[in-house]
């Protein structure tokens, strides 16, 4: 209510503040000034918080604790983001195309892509369009050499990722992170303890579209789906 009825209100969308620094702060950006300066790579912010949170990436400095595993974060968003999609079950966010459920709306939204088929990665060198940004970045590399490969010292594979090769690397030194709650089962990341999971649980949130089987992991149901189509003499439909 303080907020509704502030006095401190934005000249330019009229968006009210409960205080002038708020508002000061507000105004970057429509101004686009940036006073914050990473004193290692000079990448600029608006907000001296913002700051905080990318010199972590130089000091590795990781304060976010998960209170189950152990594994730390950078900021408490990703905390959250790891506690909701590793050690919690419940999963409020469905597609309205398949019915699959999501612990993250924005993980919904961008699996929601595979149905309608958008494209928001658009190259500004040539005319392609991807639907995840990983497949842009891969594009950016290999046809138009923008952007910089991460390469395993040990194998010589390549990533457009940091993070992804950090993964990597953990397979090399025999780094398993992640635990699961039911069994002592330890794995390199967190899609491999999400695919493993569903072993401990009843849960079926793959369907076959043509018989209504249902499956725990993705890639029993489209081996089923492949016999069943087959069977069925329905090869012209796509499941996933």
């Amino acid at each position: 209510m303080n907020i509704h009825s502030s006095k401190f209100k934005c000249s330019e969308c009229g968006k009210c503040f409960r205080d002038k620094v708020a508002l000061a702060v507000h105004r970057r950006s429509h101004s686009g000034e940036k006073p914050f300066g990473c004193f290692v790579c000079g990448k600029r912010f608006t907000r001296a918080d913002s700051l905080t949170v990318h010199s972590r990436i130089h000091s590795g400095d990781k304060p976010c604790k998960c209170s189950l595993c152990n594994k730390s974060f950078s900021t408490s968003g990703h905390l959250r983001y790891h506690e909701r999609c590793i050690h919690s079950s419940v999963r409020p966010h469905s597609c309205s195309y398949c019915g699959k459920q999501f612990a993250v709306v924005a993980d919904m939204k961008r699996h929601v892509r595979v149905h309608t088929g958008a494209k928001p990665y658009s190259c500004r060198h040539c005319s392609e369009e991807f639907i995840w940004h990983h497949q842009f970045k891969e594009h950016l590399l290999k046809s138009h050499n923008e952007g910089t490969w991460f390469t395993c010292h040990i194998c010589q594979k390549k990533f457009t990722d940091k993070h992804v090769l950090k993964q990597h690397m953990q397979r090399h030194e025999g780094v398993k992170s992640y635990v699961c709650d039911e069994c002592p089962k330890r794995f390199c990341t967190a899609r491999e303890l999400k695919r493993h999971q569903p072993v401990h649980s009843d849960f079926r949130q793959f369907c076959c579209f043509l018989c209504n089987a249902t499956f725990k992991r993705k890639e029993s149901c489209k081996q089923h789906f492949k016999k069943c189509s087959v069977l069925r003499n329905s090869t012209s439909l796509v499941l996933f």
